[in-house]
């Protein structure tokens, strides 16, 4: 995105993207100014389809999935039908936000990248527009169909994709909004998931709706036979009523809580977003070697904060508990240990004792699995931050932010993984599964 264009990728960078492809492959070498074709109106069938892959950085949408399940995982739930729901309407947030990132620099790069789809007249400017404002639309249709929980994070999202390539582009508010993005197309996945989770209770209450109804209109009510229309009425209306506030009054908490769960997580994957977006800023001029030293310094953390467990607050059943009420766990845990201990002795177990009805401890695979997606992560950025912090020359600007944006993918795959819900190795690996196909289409179409 060149500013907006690169990190855009951050998601719905345009509002939301970015791309990452554990190896870093630079991008294509741009043409030349002096042999860029700059009015061709006429194209045939494969060019034009070439000029809406540039237009839409297709390899960067293989960063955008990532999102929904990682937040999906911050709720510990497995992906549903909803959250596919979630991951298309990002996709289609995402890509609207490339188009109209595009149409609103559409003379800037007229000047700086001629070669580019609008200014080079391989596509109107009016059709990119088109494209936003249909994407856009698809985007927050899908969402509806995701749910009412989805649709409320889903709207923002798109008010911040529109409002970062039209407004904020070019101000110091600009990363800080495609930060948001990124972060919010994360949330998108969490409240989709966890308001799934409540479709079972929603059943429930209507179910009873409908049985009270039906006794509602036996014609018997209180005392004799006669029959009292209004008060059957009544009756019908206050337990439909509060049948649909229960309804969702649940449906509400659960979608907070998921939306809370996955706070961290989104914050996480909005300073890297941020990082990346403040380096893209200047991909075009070079000369600053603050931004991409300030970016190694936030892999860095990042690196460390992933690789630590997620929040101690967080027990096994993915419930929250505050500081107390784990004391008082504590305690009680180690009474029973104690009472257990008094009644049977400690048994033998190979080399060491085990206190009984406790096997051993087993390798826990998601540390592990954390450890190695976290390194690629570092790995990914690290070596492209250092060179543009040394020579903070166009190319290798531009080549940190095609690092920055790939960096995505493993990133995603570390906060599933960090988790440590049920089936996160599954789709940790399964995020990290896109990095090489982004990879491949990442040599046929720059992301940047």
């Amino acid at each position: 995105m060149r500013a907006s264009r690169a990190a855009a990728p951050e998601l719905l960078s345009k509002g939301v993207g970015g791309t990452t492809s554990i190896p870093t492959t630079p991008p294509l070498k741009e043409p030349s100014p002096l042999t860029a074709p700059r009015n061709r109106t006429h194209t045939g069938g494969s060019d034009r389809a070439h000029a809406w892959a540039e237009l839409l950085r297709l390899p960067a949408l293989f960063t955008v999935p990532g999102d929904a399940l990682a937040g999906a995982a911050a709720v510990s739930a497995r992906p549903t039908s909803r959250t596919l729901l979630a991951i298309a309407s990002s996709l289609c947030l995402y890509e609207a936000g490339m188009a109209l990132n595009d149409w609103a620099d559409r003379d800037v790069d007229a000047v700086e990248r001629p070669h580019r789809p609008l200014p080079s007249g391989r596509i109107r400017p009016a059709a990119a527009l088109g494209a936003a404002c249909a994407l856009t639309g698809a985007g927050l249709s899908l969402a509806a169909c995701a749910g009412r929980p989805a649709l409320t994070v889903a709207v923002p999202l798109a008010a911040t994709v529109w409002a970062y390539d039209l407004a904020l582009k070019n101000t110091p508010a600009g990363p800080v909004a495609m930060a948001t993005a990124r972060g919010l197309d994360l949330l998108l996945g969490a409240a989709a998931t966890a308001g799934a989770g409540v479709d079972g209770v929603g059943r429930k209450v209507g179910a009873c709706r409908e049985r009270a109804t039906a006794v509602a209109d036996e014609p018997r009510v209180a005392s004799g036979a006669a029959t009292v229309p209004g008060a059957v009425d009544g009756i019908r209306r206050s337990l439909s009523s509060a049948a649909d506030l229960g309804a969702r009054t649940t449906l509400r908490s659960a979608a907070l809580l998921g939306i809370r769960q996955a706070l961290p997580s989104a914050v996480l994957l909005g300073a890297h977003t941020l990082a990346v977006t403040t380096v893209s800023r200047r991909e075009a001029q070079g000369g600053s070697s603050l931004a991409p030293f300030a970016a190694l310094a936030a892999t860095a953390a990042l690196t460390r904060t992933v690789i630590r467990q997620r929040s101690s607050a967080t027990d096994r059943d993915g419930s929250r508990r505050g500081p107390g009420s784990r004391r008082l766990t504590d305690l009680a845990d180690l009474g029973a240990a104690a009472k257990s201990r008094l009644s049977h002795p400690p048994r033998q177990t190979g080399d060491h004792i085990s206190p009984p009805g406790r096997s051993p401890e087993p390798l826990d695979t998601h540390a592990a699995l954390r450890l190695a997606l976290a390194a690629a992560y570092a790995a990914t950025t690290a070596r492209p931050y250092l060179h543009a912090t040394l020579n903070p020359s166009p190319p290798l600007t531009q080549r940190a932010v095609t690092a920055g944006i790939r960096a995505t993918l493993p990133l995603q795959a570390a906060l599933t993984a960090r988790s440590g819900a049920k089936g996160v190795t599954v789709t940790a690996l399964l995020t990290t599964a896109l990095a090489p196909l982004a990879g491949r289409f990442a040599r046929k179409v720059s992301v940047t």
